[in-house]
């Protein structure tokens, strides 16, 4: 292997998390992990991507050549504070990598965290789901140890290096799920709102005709998307606030996040990726989201069908 990186952390080892690190296991790199107080899920998904669990978090610091940080957004900077504390008892030689879905300023302030507390810095944003195929998952780095962190290429990540400022990095990927996540959050409340009014069926013959490529993709899209909604809800925070910090309205995406928060306290929204019900399609979804909000959902189908 090309890259030194011989010994990789990764907090934390859950959906996409523990998929990065069976990428990096596969290519022959050791793959370190920190479990206390993580979830039986959670153990699980790193067993079964070769993870090894240390013994706390310093030794975690101690051992890595590079720590990938893959957390929900409200967890990425009390987390970095912890990091930022280990290496300041450990003295560690350490890259710490940001792979959170969070705004240029929050990255930007765990990055002088970590380069205050002696570690190196890349901030990274992670484009398209978790890489189980080659050719779908795009890791976009900069900061002064994007560079480095492009040496996991050789262990199977496709890292592509934009620029040399912390923050670009986590921009894109902000500008980039504004779009994706977005339009999907948009896509979910219009179509509950057709389902309530009655309308869902008439609505659907008019996306056929007239948008069948948004109707191919909301139907192939939105019906992963609950067990995942409780994550996405800190994610559209955080672009709120970095289009808020250009000047522009966050308010698109603050209606985002609201929709992803109703979403997550439904029965869809409670499941797990591993536990969901995968023939549920977009009607079912939609039917499931609809009857949260009051209608009744009939084992026949929609209200008023014969």
């Amino acid at each position: 292997m090309a890259t030194t990186m011989r010994t990789v952390g990764l907090l934390s080892p859950g959906e996409m998390g523990h998929t990065i690190g069976g990428v990096l296991h596969a290519n022959g790199v050791r793959v370190l992990t920190h479990l206390g107080g993580r979830s039986g899920r959670t153990r699980t998904l790193a067993e079964q991507a070769g993870m090894e669990d240390t013994a706390s978090l310093d030794d975690l610091v101690r051992e890595a050549d590079a720590l990938l940080c893959v957390l929900v957004p409200a967890r990425a900077g009390a987390v970095a504070a912890e990091v930022a504390a280990a290496l300041r008892r450990t003295s560690a030689d350490l890259l710490y990598v940001d792979c959170n879905a969070i705004s240029p300023g929050t990255v930007r302030a765990i990055g002088d965290e970590i380069l205050a507390a002696g570690g190196r810095f890349a901030d990274a944003g992670i484009v398209g789901p978790p890489p189980r195929k080659p050719g779908t998952t795009r890791f976009y780095a900069s900061g002064p140890g994007a560079a480095e962190f492009a040496g996991l290429r050789q262990a199977g990540l496709d890292v592509r290096v934009i620029g040399d400022e912390i923050g670009q990095a986590s921009g894109l990927k902000m500008c980039y799920a504004a779009l994706t996540k977005g339009l999907l959050a948009l896509g979910t409340e219009l179509l509950v709102a057709a389902r309530l009014m009655g309308l869902d069926e008439v609505l659907r013959e008019e996306q056929r005709e007239s948008i069948p490529d948004v109707l191919a993709w909301l139907e192939r899209t939105l019906p992963t998307m609950p067990p995942k909604a409780h994550r996405w809800v800190g994610e559209m925070e955080e672009i709120a606030a970095t289009f808020g910090e250009l000047g522009m309205t966050p308010d698109i995406l603050t209606g985002a996040a609201d929709v992803y928060r109703f979403v997550a306290e439904t029965p869809p929204g409670k499941e797990s990726p591993e536990t969901r019900d995968p023939s549920r399609g977009l009607e079912g979804v939609v039917a499931a989201l609809a009857a949260a909000l009051g209608e009744p959902v009939p084992a026949g189908g929609r209200p008023g069908a014969d």
